[in-house]
């Protein structure tokens, strides 16, 4: 794979056995090239922090592709309204989080606006029926928000180690496909 890809976890990180650590490791056995960024506190995340921290690595590491996860979808957003960071090739925004989420610990991030631009030439929204922090009503109003296509996967929860995503063969072969 000869494209950069950049991949940010969510809320209380993305370690092994997590889909998004396989992904960095299949990726990097292949010699390609990818930044797992670990953002600080990811424990107690503060958007500023977050934010100053992806500026940078989209500064240094220039990816093509961007896969976000769970509350980095969030920060993406935010970027996005604030920043205004270089266009990347494609950007895969999974499982975001309802953007009236009221979870205490991710107060910094709300409220938060959906952006008119994505930065993305391409874009895929990827949900679940059964994800416990998004709706499948809110995710058609954000897909109707972004104009941007949407995947839907039946019964993957939040899409991550507890529903069994350790490995997603599907996202390796989609991103080996670019």
């Amino acid at each position: 794979m000869s494209k950069k890809v950049l991949i940010l976890h969510g809320w209380g990180g993305s370690d092994f056995p997590h889909w998004q650590s396989w992904l960095a490791s299949e990726i990097a056995k292949e010699y390609g090239k990818v930044s797992f960024l670990r953002f600080s506190n990811f424990d107690f995340p503060n958007k500023d922090d977050w934010q100053r921290e992806l500026q940078t690595e989209l500064e240094e590491f220039k990816p093509d592709m961007v896969v976000c996860h769970s509350l980095a979808n969030i920060l993406w957003f935010h970027i996005c309204n604030d920043i205004k960071p270089t266009e990347v090739q494609k950007l895969y925004l999974v499982v975001p989080p309802s953007l009236t989420c009221d979870i205490p610990e991710l107060a910094s991030f709300y409220p938060c606006k959906v952006p008119e631009n994505l930065f993305a030439k391409e874009t895929l929204l990827i949900t679940s029926t059964d994800d416990p922090y998004m709706t499948q009503d809110e995710a058609r109003i954000l897909q109707k928000a972004l104009h941007v296509p949407m995947k839907v996967l039946n019964g993957g929860g939040h899409i991550n180690a507890d529903s069994d995503f350790g490995e997603w063969p599907w996202m390796l072969e989609e991103l080996s496909n670019l």
